[in-house]
């Protein structure tokens, strides 16, 4: 065992010495160390998604603590980001300028946020929204670093694991676009286990919500601990946030059905989320099924024989359509945040504009130079 350990720690100082150099990029690495340093990426993202994944169903169970197992996971994880970015900073490997700049600035926008929420939260006490402006920059950072690192294996990826990488690294980016919305999947079981009389928070943390409105340990305050955003947030998001997200990944990926694999890979992240907290005893979220359905219909709109310039607006009416068929059928046998039909055409005119502009994007020279290595 020592002897394997001293080879191992001989190798490492080796391929120290040889690739931990000053270097500006883009750099070129040999294939299977750029394929280990994207895969310390993902076990990177992994342990931050665990992390926020953990820490929203512990606030609704528990009062806030800096120092909360989930806060820890996830400050794990960042710390590897810190060291990730560090390292093709200095290096320049694996990366071409505009990767490493939305990498530093994804990160720099994260760390940012950290003393902004501390302070937020000592001037505002709970805050438990996952919509507040601090927690938004956390994901918003988180956002542009991953933006940094979908580029990064799409210009340097080969061989068999490139797409595979592509369709992890979209699940990675799904899950965070989506990571807001988890407030209502939560929030509505929440209301509802307090209707059943059987509340999943901790007495503590149902009174200090009540107490942040000046309201007896009532409804209304659990309402607005649990579901403190209009019920319009939910359909609009699904829409145009997830369905953009997935149209941008089905673009990149270029595999027919991509957006569908995304979605079902990220749902199924969610399924085994759902039953290992409940197992744990933490509260349950309501799982978004309905996602793939809107990613299928993503794909169903890339099989139509349509100009690039027109397929926005009738894709992003099938997007609508289908999300609110299936939240609607979803709603029938499990929870899920209260739905509105105008809420499901706004959500379809902000998709089509937004596909409208990436459709165009995607036609003009400035793609076509910003695809390439810099």
């Amino acid at each position: 065992m020592a002897v394997v350990a001293g080879t191992m720690s001989e190798r490492a100082r080796n391929l120290w010495r040889m690739w931990v150099t000053r270097g500006s990029a883009p750099r070129e690495l040999p294939p299977d160390l750029l394929r280990a340093v994207y895969l310390l990426w993902v076990a990177a993202l992994a342990l931050k998604l665990f992390g926020s994944t953990w820490d929203v169903s512990w606030h609704f169970r528990w009062l806030r603590d800096d120092l909360a197992p989930p806060h820890l996971l996830n400050s794990v994880g960042t710390a590897m980001v810190i060291l990730l970015v560090a390292f093709h900073t200095w290096t320049g490997y694996g990366v071409d300028r505009p990767t490493l700049r939305l990498m530093q600035a994804g990160i720099a926008v994260f760390l940012l946020a950290v003393p902004v929420d501390l302070v937020n939260h000592a001037v505002n006490g709970l805050d438990i929204t996952a919509w507040s402006l601090s927690h938004a920059m956390l994901y918003l950072g988180t956002a542009i670093m991953l933006a940094g690192v979908l580029r990064g294996w799409w210009l340097y990826g080969r061989g068999r694991l490139r797409v595979p990488g592509l369709v992890l690294l979209w699940a990675f980016a799904l899950e965070t676009v989506w990571f807001p919305a988890g407030q209502q999947e939560y929030g509505v079981l929440a209301v509802a286990a307090w209707d059943r009389g059987q509340p999943d928070a901790e007495p503590i943390l149902l009174q200090f919500a009540a107490d942040q409105i000046g309201r007896p340990v009532d409804r209304a305050a659990v309402l607005h601990f649990a579901l403190p955003v209009p019920d319009w947030v939910y359909p609009v998001w699904l829409v145009a946030a997830a369905g953009i997200a997935l149209v941008l990944a089905r673009m990149m990926i270029g595999r027919r059905w991509a957006a569908t694999v995304v979605a079902a890979l990220y749902v199924a992240y969610r399924c085994v989320a759902w039953l290992a907290l409940v197992g744990g005893g933490f509260p349950p979220s309501a799982v978004p099924f309905v996602l793939v359905a809107v990613a299928v219909a993503v794909d169903v709109a890339f099989l139509v024989r349509l100009p690039d310039l027109l397929r926005p607006l009738p894709g992003a009416v099938l997007v609508a359509a289908v999300g609110a068929g299936c939240a609607l059928l979803q709603s029938l046998w499990a929870a899920l945040p209260p739905t509105a039909p105008l809420a499901f055409v706004t959500g379809a005119g902000v998709l089509a504009a937004l596909w409208t502009g990436v459709a165009f994007l995607a036609r003009s020279r400035a793609l076509a130079t910003w695809s390439r290595p810099h």
